[in-house]
């Protein structure tokens, strides 16, 4: 059952001729579903033989052109370049005539809305923030995979229908995403799938070096399930040594990645710490583990370096504050979960329109 209303004929956007601003992993496939949709792809812009050969694959037949000549061409405009360069882009490109009144102007960064395009909008351009929360690789299968896709979306009120209707077509869901919210959106999405290709990554590394033959196969369906139990449940999902409290266990992990993989090390108490809070606040880590637990998770990062233990442990409690916020993403963020390509730069690989 569609969880949307069907659109009606006045906010369906008309059968537009669409420009591509940065060919990287993102734009071209976003104008290949809009292609799919009835839209028309007039032209698009990329400077490295990575963009070229994407445009060619999803869009061929399109013409290469400048930025400026994109807008010329096109409805609708997707630019798709990464995260610190959007700014500047679109003030090029406002500052130098080449925004039309009522062109539809996109941009697909997760960290932006649209006060990002207000120079545009101010030489009568119509904003629009649609973020695909989706990692790309640049190649046709994206197009699949944005059927049921959700799409982070911010724009005015009164063109809120039309932003929404453009991600359906799309095969996408709307999720609207205020202004203000959407950098605290993107950090989410980065801890959630930039993050978690990092976790994966040095979970195989650890394995292969355990004598693991195929880690990929041996992780494929316990993270499959944690994944499923963790979209299910949340915190009430957690197993494994911190959740029990099994400081020995952990105290053995420890010694052991400080001997064989000393850069892990860090990660991992970071990441124990914060499942020790939340296990200790779901009720799942019992009061009376908590602080021998502690205790090892307060030890150094690495040697000669003391990591950063938190406040002091409440009574019955965890220490809270225990790790830090995460750094910014560019990935993309991921740069957040791949960067589309700035028009200047050669292709940086995944991120503004990936999670």
């Amino acid at each position: 059952m569609n969880a949307h209303p069907p659109i009606e004929a006045q906010d369906r956007p008309a059968r537009l001729t669409v420009g591509v601003v940065g060919a990287g992993r993102v734009g071209p496939a976003l104008a290949a579903s809009l292609q799919l949709a009835g839209h028309r792809p007039v032209a698009v812009s990329g400077v490295s033989d990575a963009s070229v050969r994407r445009a060619a694959e999803l869009l061929p037949d399109v013409p290469l052109v400048t930025p400026a000549e994109v807008l010329a061409r096109a409805d609708l405009v997707l630019l798709t370049v990464p995260d610190d360069a959007l700014a500047g882009l679109v003030s090029g490109l406002a500052e130098t005539g080449a925004v039309r009144p009522g062109q539809l102007l996109v941009h697909t960064s997760g960290r932006y809305g649209t006060a990002v395009l207000d120079p545009a909008t101010r030489a009568g351009a119509l904003p629009l923030a649609l973020h695909p929360a989706m990692t790309f690789t640049g190649t046709s299968v994206d197009v699949q995979r944005l059927a049921g896709c959700s799409f982070g979306v911010t724009a005015p009120e009164e063109l809120r229908m039309a932003a929404e209707a453009l991600v359906i077509e799309m095969g996408g869901e709307p999720e609207w995403i205020a202004e203000s919210a959407r950098p605290l959106y993107h950090a989410a999405l980065a801890i959630g799938a930039n993050y978690l290709v990092t976790l994966v990554a040095q979970s195989m590394e650890l394995l292969r070096k355990a004598g693991v033959q195929a880690p990929d196969r041996m992780l494929g369906p316990l993270l499959g399930a944690a994944l499923d139990n963790a979209l299910r449940s949340g915190d009430a999902a957690l197993t494994g040594p911190v959740a029990r409290g099994d400081a020995g266990t952990v105290a053995a992990h420890v010694a052991e990645l400080r001997r064989h993989a000393p850069q892990a090390v860090a990660g991992y108490l970071a990441m124990a710490r914060t499942t020790a809070d939340r296990a200790l606040a779901r009720g799942l880590l019992k009061p009376e583990l908590a602080e021998e637990l502690l205790d090892v998770l307060a030890g150094p990062a690495s040697e000669g370096a003391v990591a950063p233990a938190g406040g002091a442990l409440p009574e019955g409690g965890a220490r809270s504050g225990a790790s830090g916020p995460p750094g910014a993403e560019s990935p993309e963020t991921p740069e957040t979960p791949d960067t589309p390509e700035s028009p200047e730069s050669p292709d940086p690989g995944p991120s503004g329109g990936d999670a």
